[in-house]
């Protein structure tokens, strides 16, 4: 396994047990080194995402939690006059790019020995992990705020999940979950593990077969920051191993309600006093004070991207056009339409979006 430390005092991941952050100062756990991208160890025989496996960084002995995930289709279109490439990602096995990460979290936790783990999410993460956690026999409590949409709490329970409604905003279903980790219960959190982000750096390998070359500009919704993350550091192993000459720019997408990351760009520190967790039907980006904040908006500024944050009447409007071209996702997904809107005429091409969530988990 890759070398796993604490990001604060640098203690490594220890050898047993599934701690989300550092037991002695509370920082969380990241790769010290990211492994190095190389088409010669991609392994075709396995499915999905994993035949990427040497880019996991998962112990030798870890099982293959898959149900198919990834090889997501990318459709052309165009917006404005502008050919614009859609990866669909809602068409992952429970309809969201979570299905990534949520393979590679079953898979460590199975090497684990883990048999009961816990994890909070406005849906989308909730749901995948609940499915790869039954394909793996591990059983899954899931806490939700109370306004998680029905179809995603009904999939939920579906794959034999526990769930707990937690009234209030995002904030509170991670307080409840974060008390149950302290009791004693294994926390697989999405946010806080960072063994899933190279389930999600595999979106950069596919672009690039795909496309046939590097995209130009990447854009993408941002809560938590995992996936724009993830794409960063894959296009960014891809680089250093001489496979594309640079990363693409990277945009990162979040509703004005609750935007802390554009907030921060736009303004410094004193952004945040203009952020409150505020309601938007864009769930899955309500994300006030994201874990890995700090080091999401170093990987967009890095990449010579930005952030967007968009008004909360444009969300159904752009889920709305891109039914309209075919392309039916949840309104978390659907930001990227206005984001697209506003690129300036001078965003290198190709142009991708990612479409992360399907039209038919949002009850909407």
């Amino acid at each position: 396994m890759n070398k796993i430390e604490c990001t604060n005092c640098h203690r490594p991941y220890p050898d047993d047990g599934v701690p989300y952050c550092c037991p002695v100062c509370g920082g969380i756990y990241d790769f010290a080194e990211l492994p190095m991208f190389n088409p010669n160890q991609i392994e075709p025989g396995l499915p999905g995402i994993w035949r990427y496996r040497f880019s996991f960084g998962l112990p030798p002995d870890a099982p293959v939690i898959s149900l198919g995930e990834g090889n997501t289709p990318l459709i052309p279109s165009a917006i404005d006059g502008r050919e614009v490439f859609y990866k669909l990602e809602y068409l992952n096995p429970t309809g969201s790019f979570k299905d990534r990460g949520a393979s590679l979290i079953a898979s460590f936790l199975k090497a684990r020995g883990v048999d009961t783990a816990v994890e909070d999410s406005s849906g989308n993460a909730g749901a995948s992990f609940a499915a790869y956690a039954a394909r793996s026999g591990i059983h899954a409590q899931i806490y939700v705020p109370s306004y998680a949409s029905g179809p995603k709490c009904k999939q939920i329970e579906m794959y034999g999940a526990e769930i707990f409604r937690i009234p209030g905003p995002r904030s509170k279903a991670a307080q409840a979950v974060i008390e149950a980790a302290r009791s004693g219960k294994v926390y697989a959190s999405h946010a806080y593990l960072p063994f899933g982000m190279p389930g999600y750096a595999t979106i950069a390998y596919e672009l690039v077969e795909q496309l046939g070359c590097a995209p130009g500009a990447v854009f993408a919704p941002v809560g938590q920051g995992g996936l724009i993350l993830g794409l960063s550091r894959g296009f960014d192993s891809m680089k250093r191993a001489g496979v594309i000459p640079d990363v693409p720019k990277l945009f990162g997408v979040q509703a004005r309600a609750c935007a802390p990351l554009w907030a921060l760009s736009q303004y410094g520190q004193a952004g945040l006093n203009l952020v409150s967790e505020g309601e938007t039907i864009a769930e899955g980006v309500r994300v006030l004070r994201p874990i890995w904040g700090d080091v999401v908006l170093r990987a967009v500024e890095s990449s010579r991207g930005q952030f967007i944050a968009i008004e909360e009447d444009e969300i159904l409007a752009g889920r709305d056009k891109l039914a309209r071209q075919g392309f039916y996702v949840e309104p978390t997904s659907a930001i990227v339409w206005s984001a697209l809107k506003q690129m300036e005429k001078n965003t290198p091409s190709p142009i991708v979006a990612i479409l992360t969530g399907f039209g038919l988990k949002s009850g909407l």
